[in-house]
């Protein structure tokens, strides 16, 4: 994916996952089902882990750089990221517990509306970076080690469509 396709898929799949949380009746935001996390527990969790990929995309390339370093591989594609991950969940592999949702918020609307300015504000911050900076440039994942940006950006796109299915399977 390019720049542009990048920002219009976080985009529109935030949207849709946002868009299918606030659908959900007040009564059936905090459910859990077979002790698996509620709607409103998948938005913060999806709240807390856009947070850290928009920090780095505020972080000047060279900083990137120095902490993390640079690839030493091509940058794999969407359906590879996606591969690696589910294989990763498949093998237990599951959230820190910095990414665990807190509880049962019941501000579902203030924790929808940081997610929109969280996602809108990674996406102001994807253009100052090439795009042979987004296949160079690493950022640590707690599951999947270090990625480069633009296959952080494609976790993150995926990542959301993962936990709205779960939300999807609920209802």
């Amino acid at each position: 994916m390019t720049k542009p396709e990048l920002k219009q898929a976080l985009i529109f799949h935030h949207l849709n996952f946002l868009n299918l949380i606030e659908a959900i009746p007040d009564k059936d935001v905090h459910a859990t089902i077979q002790g698996k996390w509620s709607a409103s527990q998948q938005l913060e969790h999806i709240l807390k882990s856009v947070a850290p990929v928009r920090v780095a995309f505020f972080l000047p390339a060279y900083l990137l750089k120095m902490f993390f370093g640079t690839s030493n591989r091509p940058t794999r594609s969407y359906e590879e990221l996606v591969v690696k991950y589910q294989a990763k969940l498949s093998a237990g592999g599951k959230a820190p517990s910095w990414f665990v949702p807190s509880g049962q918020s019941k501000e579902i609307n203030r924790l929808a509306a940081r997610l929109r300015n969280s996602i809108q504000s990674l996406v102001g911050r994807i253009d100052p970076f090439s795009e042979k900076e987004l296949d160079q440039l690493l950022m640590p994942h707690p599951l999947l080690g270090k990625l480069t940006l633009r296959e952080m950006l494609y976790f993150t796109i995926y990542h959301v469509q993962h936990h709205q299915k779960q939300i999807d399977l609920k209802g």
